[in-house]
Protein backbone atom coordinates (compact mmCIF):
# COMPACT_ATOMS: atom_id res chain seq x y z
CA UNK A 1 0.00 0.00 0.00
CA UNK A 2 1.09 3.74 -0.41
CA UNK A 3 1.42 6.03 2.24
CA UNK A 4 -1.31 8.68 2.77
CA UNK A 5 1.34 10.50 5.01
CA UNK A 6 4.15 10.81 2.65
CA UNK A 7 3.40 12.71 -0.05
CA UNK A 8 6.37 12.10 -2.14
CA UNK A 9 5.61 8.26 -1.87
CA UNK A 10 2.26 9.18 -3.51
CA UNK A 11 4.11 11.30 -6.49
CA UNK A 12 6.49 8.21 -7.20
CA UNK A 13 3.36 5.72 -7.08
CA UNK A 14 1.82 8.14 -9.59
CA UNK A 15 4.77 8.10 -11.86
CA UNK A 16 5.14 4.52 -11.52
CA UNK A 17 1.82 3.72 -12.57
CA UNK A 18 2.37 5.85 -15.17
CA UNK A 19 5.52 4.21 -16.34
CA UNK A 20 3.26 0.70 -16.87
CA UNK A 21 0.76 2.09 -18.39
CA UNK A 22 3.59 3.92 -21.12
CA UNK A 23 4.84 0.63 -21.55
CA UNK A 24 1.68 -1.03 -22.72
CA UNK A 25 0.61 1.70 -25.43
CA UNK A 26 0.64 0.91 -29.33
CA UNK A 27 3.32 3.15 -31.44
CA UNK A 28 0.54 5.12 -33.24
CA UNK A 29 -1.04 5.65 -29.76
CA UNK A 30 -0.87 8.85 -27.20
CA UNK A 31 -1.76 8.50 -23.71
CA UNK A 32 -2.40 11.37 -20.99
CA UNK A 33 -2.65 11.08 -17.41
CA UNK A 34 -4.22 13.47 -14.72
CA UNK A 35 -4.03 12.68 -11.21
CA UNK A 36 -6.16 14.15 -8.27
CA UNK A 37 -6.16 13.25 -4.67
CA UNK A 38 -6.81 14.44 -1.37
CA UNK A 39 -5.87 14.02 2.50
CA UNK A 40 -8.46 15.57 4.17
CA UNK A 41 -9.87 15.97 7.80
CA UNK A 42 -13.30 17.19 7.99
CA UNK A 43 -15.44 18.33 11.27
CA UNK A 44 -19.24 19.19 11.30
CA UNK A 45 -20.33 21.57 13.98
CA UNK A 46 -24.26 22.11 15.66
CA UNK A 47 -24.65 24.07 18.72
CA UNK A 48 -20.79 24.55 18.58
CA UNK A 49 -20.60 20.84 19.26
CA UNK A 50 -18.40 18.40 17.53
CA UNK A 51 -21.01 16.26 15.83
CA UNK A 52 -19.01 14.57 12.97
CA UNK A 53 -15.46 14.14 12.53
CA UNK A 54 -13.71 12.10 9.67
CA UNK A 55 -10.83 11.52 7.45
CA UNK A 56 -11.11 11.00 3.53
CA UNK A 57 -8.32 9.78 1.65
CA UNK A 58 -8.99 9.49 -2.19
CA UNK A 59 -6.98 9.10 -5.35
CA UNK A 60 -8.02 8.70 -8.68
CA UNK A 61 -6.82 8.42 -11.90
CA UNK A 62 -7.81 10.23 -15.29
CA UNK A 63 -7.07 8.55 -18.93
CA UNK A 64 -7.07 9.70 -22.35
CA UNK A 65 -6.17 7.07 -24.81
CA UNK A 66 -5.55 9.54 -28.55
CA UNK A 67 -4.70 8.26 -31.86
CA UNK A 68 -4.62 11.03 -34.61
CA UNK A 69 -7.61 12.39 -34.36
CA UNK A 70 -9.85 10.67 -32.19
CA UNK A 71 -9.97 9.81 -28.19
CA UNK A 72 -11.12 8.01 -25.37
CA UNK A 73 -11.50 8.56 -22.27
CA UNK A 74 -11.73 7.31 -18.31
CA UNK A 75 -11.24 7.92 -14.71
CA UNK A 76 -10.86 5.30 -12.15
CA UNK A 77 -10.26 5.22 -8.58
CA UNK A 78 -7.05 3.87 -7.17
CA UNK A 79 -6.55 1.51 -4.40
CA UNK A 80 -2.82 2.50 -3.84
CA UNK A 81 -2.04 -1.51 -4.25
CA UNK A 82 0.22 -1.38 -7.49
CA UNK A 83 -0.90 -5.10 -8.79
CA UNK A 84 -4.71 -4.40 -8.32
CA UNK A 85 -4.37 -0.73 -9.59
CA UNK A 86 -2.64 -1.95 -12.80
CA UNK A 87 -4.84 -5.14 -12.97
CA UNK A 88 -8.14 -2.08 -13.17
CA UNK A 89 -5.91 -0.07 -15.13
CA UNK A 90 -4.87 -2.58 -17.79
CA UNK A 91 -9.08 -3.44 -18.30
CA UNK A 92 -9.49 0.26 -18.93
CA UNK A 93 -7.00 0.92 -21.45
CA UNK A 94 -7.92 -2.23 -23.35
CA UNK A 95 -11.77 -1.20 -22.96
CA UNK A 96 -10.27 2.74 -24.30
CA UNK A 97 -8.77 1.36 -27.48
CA UNK A 98 -11.91 -0.10 -28.36
CA UNK A 99 -14.52 2.42 -27.72
CA UNK A 100 -11.74 5.20 -29.41
CA UNK A 101 -12.33 2.93 -32.99
CA UNK A 102 -16.13 3.89 -32.65
CA UNK A 103 -16.02 7.37 -32.31
CA UNK A 104 -15.79 10.06 -34.31
CA UNK A 105 -12.88 12.62 -35.22
CA UNK A 106 -12.25 15.33 -32.96
CA UNK A 107 -11.69 18.32 -34.48
CA UNK A 108 -11.11 20.73 -31.75
CA UNK A 109 -8.64 17.82 -30.51
CA UNK A 110 -5.36 19.34 -28.97
CA UNK A 111 -2.48 18.87 -26.04
CA UNK A 112 0.84 20.08 -25.28
CA UNK A 113 3.46 18.59 -27.37
CA UNK A 114 6.32 20.50 -25.86
CA UNK A 115 7.80 18.29 -22.39
CA UNK A 116 7.24 21.28 -19.62
CA UNK A 117 8.14 19.55 -16.22
CA UNK A 118 7.42 21.00 -13.43
CA UNK A 119 6.85 20.31 -9.49
CA UNK A 120 5.66 22.34 -6.88
CA UNK A 121 4.57 21.71 -3.35
CA UNK A 122 3.38 24.79 -0.71
CA UNK A 123 5.60 25.53 2.11
CA UNK A 124 3.38 25.59 4.52
CA UNK A 125 2.89 22.34 6.54
CA UNK A 126 -0.80 21.22 7.28
CA UNK A 127 -2.67 22.42 10.63
CA UNK A 128 -3.29 20.41 13.31
CA UNK A 129 -6.98 20.02 13.19
CA UNK A 130 -7.63 18.58 16.38
CA UNK A 131 -5.69 21.68 18.01
CA UNK A 132 -7.50 24.08 15.74
CA UNK A 133 -11.55 22.64 16.25
CA UNK A 134 -10.74 23.06 19.93
CA UNK A 135 -9.89 26.73 19.87
CA UNK A 136 -13.10 27.05 17.55
CA UNK A 137 -15.22 25.75 20.16
CA UNK A 138 -13.25 27.94 22.93
CA UNK A 139 -13.30 30.64 20.85
CA UNK A 140 -17.02 30.28 20.26
CA UNK A 141 -17.98 29.87 23.76
CA UNK A 142 -21.99 29.67 24.02
CA UNK A 143 -23.11 31.08 20.74
CA UNK A 144 -24.98 28.74 18.79
CA UNK A 145 -22.40 27.64 16.05
CA UNK A 146 -23.07 25.48 12.92
CA UNK A 147 -20.45 25.43 10.48
CA UNK A 148 -17.86 22.96 8.47
CA UNK A 149 -14.03 22.96 8.82
CA UNK A 150 -12.17 20.84 6.59
CA UNK A 151 -7.91 20.87 6.40
CA UNK A 152 -5.48 18.93 4.65
CA UNK A 153 -3.63 18.24 1.63
CA UNK A 154 -5.06 18.44 -2.30
CA UNK A 155 -2.52 16.64 -4.49
CA UNK A 156 -3.06 17.11 -8.73
CA UNK A 157 -0.48 15.13 -11.41
CA UNK A 158 -0.18 14.93 -15.14
CA UNK A 159 1.84 12.70 -17.44
CA UNK A 160 2.08 11.37 -20.52
CA UNK A 161 3.54 9.27 -22.71
CA UNK A 162 6.39 12.12 -24.43
CA UNK A 163 8.07 12.06 -21.28
CA UNK A 164 6.01 15.28 -19.35
CA UNK A 165 5.64 15.12 -15.83
CA UNK A 166 3.65 17.64 -13.66
CA UNK A 167 3.17 17.79 -9.91
CA UNK A 168 1.41 20.09 -7.52
CA UNK A 169 0.30 19.90 -3.84
CA UNK A 170 -0.83 22.38 -1.54
CA UNK A 171 -2.00 22.14 2.65
CA UNK A 172 -4.83 24.81 3.20
CA UNK A 173 -7.67 24.67 5.62
CA UNK A 174 -11.24 25.99 5.18
CA UNK A 175 -13.58 26.85 7.74
CA UNK A 176 -17.23 27.84 7.15
CA UNK A 177 -20.08 28.67 9.44
CA UNK A 178 -22.79 30.72 11.42
CA UNK A 179 -24.13 31.46 14.51
CA UNK A 180 -27.69 31.65 15.19
CA UNK A 181 -29.41 34.85 17.51
CA UNK A 182 -32.01 32.04 18.53
CA UNK A 183 -33.00 28.30 18.23
CA UNK A 184 -36.59 29.80 17.03
CA UNK A 185 -36.99 28.11 13.43
CA UNK A 186 -39.31 31.59 12.94
CA UNK A 187 -35.58 33.64 13.54
CA UNK A 188 -33.96 31.79 11.45
CA UNK A 189 -33.00 34.90 9.00
CA UNK A 190 -31.48 35.89 12.10
CA UNK A 191 -27.75 35.12 11.99
CA UNK A 192 -24.03 35.94 11.12
CA UNK A 193 -22.48 34.18 8.15
CA UNK A 194 -18.49 34.20 8.06
CA UNK A 195 -15.91 32.35 6.92
CA UNK A 196 -11.62 32.21 7.61
CA UNK A 197 -9.83 30.24 5.19
CA UNK A 198 -6.29 30.03 4.25
CA UNK A 199 -2.56 28.21 4.43
CA UNK A 200 -1.26 29.32 8.23
CA UNK A 201 -4.10 29.37 10.80
CA UNK A 202 -3.87 32.37 13.26
CA UNK A 203 -5.99 31.28 16.56
CA UNK A 204 -5.84 35.54 16.90
CA UNK A 205 -7.44 35.50 13.63
CA UNK A 206 -10.26 33.13 14.68
CA UNK A 207 -10.73 35.04 17.80
CA UNK A 208 -11.14 38.95 16.17
CA UNK A 209 -14.07 37.59 13.88
CA UNK A 210 -15.35 35.39 16.31
CA UNK A 211 -15.67 38.86 18.47
CA UNK A 212 -16.95 40.47 15.42
CA UNK A 213 -20.23 37.51 15.21
CA UNK A 214 -20.96 38.31 18.75
CA UNK A 215 -20.95 42.16 18.25
CA UNK A 216 -23.22 41.98 15.14
CA UNK A 217 -26.01 39.43 17.00
CA UNK A 218 -25.89 42.10 19.92
CA UNK A 219 -26.90 44.30 17.24
CA UNK A 220 -29.17 41.38 15.55
CA UNK A 221 -31.44 41.31 18.50
CA UNK A 222 -32.61 44.65 18.19
CA UNK A 223 -36.17 45.74 16.44
CA UNK A 224 -35.87 44.93 12.73
CA UNK A 225 -36.18 47.86 10.72
CA UNK A 226 -38.07 48.12 7.08
CA UNK A 227 -36.76 49.99 4.06
CA UNK A 228 -38.47 51.34 1.52
CA UNK A 229 -37.45 50.71 -2.16
CA UNK A 230 -35.00 52.77 -3.42
CA UNK A 231 -31.39 53.33 -3.56
CA UNK A 232 -29.27 53.76 -0.39
CA UNK A 233 -25.23 54.28 0.27
CA UNK A 234 -23.76 50.79 1.36
CA UNK A 235 -20.92 49.13 2.16
CA UNK A 236 -20.39 45.24 0.92
CA UNK A 237 -18.45 43.13 2.94
CA UNK A 238 -15.79 40.51 0.89
CA UNK A 239 -18.46 37.71 1.26
CA UNK A 240 -21.12 40.08 -0.55
CA UNK A 241 -18.53 41.16 -3.09
CA UNK A 242 -17.69 37.24 -4.06
CA UNK A 243 -21.39 36.59 -4.85
CA UNK A 244 -21.12 39.81 -7.19
CA UNK A 245 -18.10 38.47 -8.88
CA UNK A 246 -19.37 34.74 -9.12
CA UNK A 247 -22.15 35.93 -11.35
CA UNK A 248 -20.24 38.42 -13.31
CA UNK A 249 -17.75 35.12 -13.95
CA UNK A 250 -20.76 33.36 -15.31
CA UNK A 251 -19.71 33.31 -18.76
CA UNK A 252 -18.01 36.53 -18.50
CA UNK A 253 -14.30 36.40 -18.54
CA UNK A 254 -14.21 32.84 -21.38
CA UNK A 255 -12.80 33.47 -24.32
CA UNK A 256 -15.91 31.28 -26.25
CA UNK A 257 -18.54 33.27 -24.41
CA UNK A 258 -16.98 36.74 -25.86
CA UNK A 259 -16.71 35.06 -29.56
CA UNK A 260 -20.14 34.14 -29.61
CA UNK A 261 -21.15 37.17 -28.12
CA UNK A 262 -22.86 35.59 -24.60
CA UNK A 263 -20.41 37.33 -22.23
CA UNK A 264 -22.61 39.49 -19.37
CA UNK A 265 -19.41 42.45 -20.57
CA UNK A 266 -20.02 42.49 -23.58
CA UNK A 267 -20.82 46.58 -23.41
CA UNK A 268 -17.42 46.56 -21.74
CA UNK A 269 -15.78 44.31 -24.99
CA UNK A 270 -17.92 46.00 -27.47
CA UNK A 271 -18.91 49.27 -26.82
CA UNK A 272 -16.22 50.25 -24.67
CA UNK A 273 -17.81 50.70 -21.50
CA UNK A 274 -15.65 50.92 -18.45
CA UNK A 275 -15.73 50.10 -14.51
CA UNK A 276 -14.13 52.56 -12.06
CA UNK A 277 -10.67 52.99 -12.97
CA UNK A 278 -9.58 51.41 -9.43
CA UNK A 279 -11.12 47.90 -10.54
CA UNK A 280 -8.01 46.05 -11.47
CA UNK A 281 -9.00 42.34 -11.50
CA UNK A 282 -6.93 38.70 -12.67
CA UNK A 283 -6.48 35.09 -12.31
CA UNK A 284 -3.64 34.61 -10.29
CA UNK A 285 -2.59 31.02 -10.56
CA UNK A 286 0.78 31.56 -8.64
CA UNK A 287 -1.32 31.86 -5.30
CA UNK A 288 -0.44 27.55 -5.24
CA UNK A 289 -4.13 26.50 -4.50
CA UNK A 290 -5.18 25.65 -8.36
CA UNK A 291 -2.18 23.60 -10.43
CA UNK A 292 -0.08 25.33 -12.62
CA UNK A 293 -0.33 22.93 -15.69
CA UNK A 294 -3.36 21.87 -17.62
CA UNK A 295 -4.80 18.35 -18.02
CA UNK A 296 -3.81 18.46 -21.54
CA UNK A 297 -0.32 19.24 -20.20
CA UNK A 298 -0.41 23.37 -20.95
CA UNK A 299 1.70 25.24 -18.64
CA UNK A 300 -0.93 28.62 -17.06
CA UNK A 301 0.83 31.47 -17.04
CA UNK A 302 1.36 33.11 -13.38
CA UNK A 303 -1.60 35.15 -13.66
CA UNK A 304 -4.27 36.42 -16.65
CA UNK A 305 -4.86 40.28 -15.98
CA UNK A 306 -8.74 39.94 -17.44
CA UNK A 307 -9.56 43.75 -16.18
CA UNK A 308 -6.89 46.99 -15.88
CA UNK A 309 -7.66 50.01 -13.99
CA UNK A 310 -11.53 49.66 -15.36
CA UNK A 311 -10.94 48.23 -18.64
CA UNK A 312 -11.46 44.49 -20.12
CA UNK A 313 -7.88 42.97 -21.23
CA UNK A 314 -7.14 38.87 -21.90
CA UNK A 315 -10.18 36.35 -21.79
CA UNK A 316 -9.18 32.52 -20.23
CA UNK A 317 -8.90 30.77 -23.15
CA UNK A 318 -9.08 26.54 -22.78
CA UNK A 319 -6.95 24.25 -25.33
CA UNK A 320 -10.63 23.84 -27.26
CA UNK A 321 -10.92 27.92 -27.88
CA UNK A 322 -6.99 28.02 -28.18
CA UNK A 323 -7.76 25.21 -30.83
CA UNK A 324 -10.65 26.92 -32.52
CA UNK A 325 -9.77 30.88 -32.46
CA UNK A 326 -5.94 30.32 -32.89
CA UNK A 327 -5.25 31.75 -29.80
CA UNK A 328 -2.57 30.46 -26.50
CA UNK A 329 -3.78 28.27 -23.75
CA UNK A 330 -4.02 29.73 -20.39
CA UNK A 331 -6.62 28.02 -18.29
CA UNK A 332 -7.80 24.46 -17.68
CA UNK A 333 -11.46 25.93 -18.11
CA UNK A 334 -12.80 29.09 -18.84
CA UNK A 335 -13.92 29.34 -15.36
CA UNK A 336 -11.69 31.62 -13.12
CA UNK A 337 -10.52 28.95 -9.56
CA UNK A 338 -8.24 31.64 -8.23
CA UNK A 339 -9.61 35.46 -8.44
CA UNK A 340 -7.93 38.45 -7.10
CA UNK A 341 -9.30 41.91 -7.16
CA UNK A 342 -6.90 44.94 -5.78
CA UNK A 343 -6.84 46.21 -2.86
CA UNK A 344 -8.29 49.75 -2.47
CA UNK A 345 -7.48 52.77 -0.33
CA UNK A 346 -10.33 52.24 2.21
CA UNK A 347 -9.14 51.07 6.29
CA UNK A 348 -11.68 48.04 6.98
CA UNK A 349 -11.61 49.93 10.67
CA UNK A 350 -12.90 52.66 9.55
CA UNK A 351 -15.80 51.68 7.30
CA UNK A 352 -19.06 51.97 9.62
CA UNK A 353 -17.29 55.54 9.23
CA UNK A 354 -17.22 56.08 5.82
CA UNK A 355 -20.24 54.81 5.64
CA UNK A 356 -21.57 57.19 7.65
CA UNK A 357 -25.60 56.52 6.99
CA UNK A 358 -26.88 53.42 4.88
CA UNK A 359 -26.73 49.55 4.22
CA UNK A 360 -24.19 47.47 5.70
CA UNK A 361 -24.16 44.20 4.25
CA UNK A 362 -22.70 40.49 5.05
CA UNK A 363 -23.71 38.77 2.59
CA UNK A 364 -26.08 38.39 -0.90
CA UNK A 365 -27.55 35.12 -1.95
CA UNK A 366 -30.11 34.17 -4.79
CA UNK A 367 -28.37 36.03 -7.49
CA UNK A 368 -29.57 35.88 -10.97
CA UNK A 369 -28.63 38.18 -13.93
CA UNK A 370 -31.82 40.58 -14.92
CA UNK A 371 -30.75 41.83 -17.63
CA UNK A 372 -27.24 39.86 -18.72
CA UNK A 373 -26.49 41.87 -21.66
CA UNK A 374 -25.94 44.84 -19.74
CA UNK A 375 -24.42 42.84 -16.56
CA UNK A 376 -27.50 43.43 -14.69
CA UNK A 377 -28.34 41.40 -11.39
CA UNK A 378 -30.88 40.65 -8.63
CA UNK A 379 -30.19 39.16 -5.49
CA UNK A 380 -31.20 38.77 -1.92
CA UNK A 381 -29.96 40.55 1.14
CA UNK A 382 -29.14 37.25 3.66
CA UNK A 383 -28.18 37.15 7.30
CA UNK A 384 -26.43 40.27 9.46
CA UNK A 385 -27.59 43.35 7.08
CA UNK A 386 -27.59 46.22 8.86
CA UNK A 387 -28.77 50.10 8.88
CA UNK A 388 -25.86 52.43 9.92
CA UNK A 389 -26.54 55.87 10.54
CA UNK A 390 -23.63 58.40 11.67
CA UNK A 391 -21.31 55.44 11.67
CA UNK A 392 -23.27 53.56 14.22
CA UNK A 393 -25.12 50.25 13.38
CA UNK A 394 -28.92 50.90 14.71
CA UNK A 395 -31.03 47.95 13.43
CA UNK A 396 -30.93 44.84 11.29
CA UNK A 397 -32.71 45.08 8.06
CA UNK A 398 -35.48 43.17 7.15
CA UNK A 399 -34.61 40.87 3.60
CA UNK A 400 -34.85 42.94 0.70
CA UNK A 401 -34.19 42.55 -3.28
CA UNK A 402 -31.35 43.99 -5.30
CA UNK A 403 -31.52 45.23 -8.64
CA UNK A 404 -28.32 46.81 -9.68
CA UNK A 405 -25.69 47.25 -12.67
CA UNK A 406 -21.91 46.17 -12.50
CA UNK A 407 -20.81 49.22 -14.11
CA UNK A 408 -22.85 51.21 -11.71
CA UNK A 409 -21.71 48.83 -8.76
CA UNK A 410 -18.01 48.87 -9.69
CA UNK A 411 -18.33 51.76 -12.02
CA UNK A 412 -20.09 55.04 -11.35
CA UNK A 413 -21.53 54.48 -7.74
CA UNK A 414 -18.13 53.38 -6.35
CA UNK A 415 -16.70 55.02 -3.75
CA UNK A 416 -13.98 52.80 -3.02
CA UNK A 417 -12.19 49.30 -2.33
CA UNK A 418 -10.75 48.43 1.46
CA UNK A 419 -6.88 47.93 1.81
CA UNK A 420 -7.66 44.86 3.40
CA UNK A 421 -8.63 42.02 1.28
CA UNK A 422 -10.14 38.43 2.20
CA UNK A 423 -9.08 34.80 0.99
CA UNK A 424 -12.06 33.37 0.78
CA UNK A 425 -11.73 29.47 -0.22
CA UNK A 426 -15.01 27.71 -2.01
CA UNK A 427 -16.38 25.33 0.70
CA UNK A 428 -17.52 22.64 -2.01
CA UNK A 429 -16.89 19.14 -1.23
CA UNK A 430 -18.60 17.79 -4.44
CA UNK A 431 -16.40 14.24 -4.82
CA UNK A 432 -13.66 16.09 -3.22
CA UNK A 433 -12.53 19.23 -2.05
CA UNK A 434 -12.33 22.12 -4.26
CA UNK A 435 -9.29 23.86 -5.02
CA UNK A 436 -11.02 27.25 -5.97
CA UNK A 437 -10.56 30.41 -4.26
CA UNK A 438 -10.96 34.42 -4.35
CA UNK A 439 -8.75 37.14 -2.55
CA UNK A 440 -11.46 40.56 -2.08
CA UNK A 441 -11.82 43.71 -0.45
CA UNK A 442 -14.68 44.82 0.86
CA UNK A 443 -16.61 47.88 -1.25
CA UNK A 444 -18.47 51.06 -0.68
CA UNK A 445 -20.86 52.50 -3.09
CA UNK A 446 -22.93 55.80 -2.81
CA UNK A 447 -26.34 53.89 -4.31
CA UNK A 448 -27.22 50.43 -4.39
CA UNK A 449 -30.90 50.15 -5.38
CA UNK A 450 -33.43 48.12 -3.51
CA UNK A 451 -36.65 47.20 -5.64
CA UNK A 452 -38.63 45.36 -2.90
Amino acid sequence: MMSTGMPGAMQDYFYSLSDALFSKLQADEQLLLGFSGEDSDFVRLNHNHIRQAGCVTQRSLSLDLIKGKRHAKASIELAGEQALDMEQLDSTLKKLREQRELLAEDPYLVFAEEINNTEYHHDNKNIDSQQAVAQIVQAAGDMDLVGLFANGTQYAGFANSMGQRNWHSSASFNFDWSCYLSNDISKSDKAVKSNYAGFDWQPDRLAEKMDSIKHQLSRLSRPSKTLEPGSYRAYLAPSAVEEVISMMSWGGFGLKSHRTKSTPLLQMVEQGRALDASISLREHHARGLVPIFTSKGFIKPEHVQLIKQGRYQDCLVDSRSAMEYDKVTNVDYEYPGSLQLAAGALNSDDILKELDTGLYINNLWYLNFSDRSACQMTGMTRFACFWVEQGEIQAPVDVMRFDDSIYDLFGTKLIGLTKEREMILNPGTYGQRSDHSIELPGVLVSALRLTL
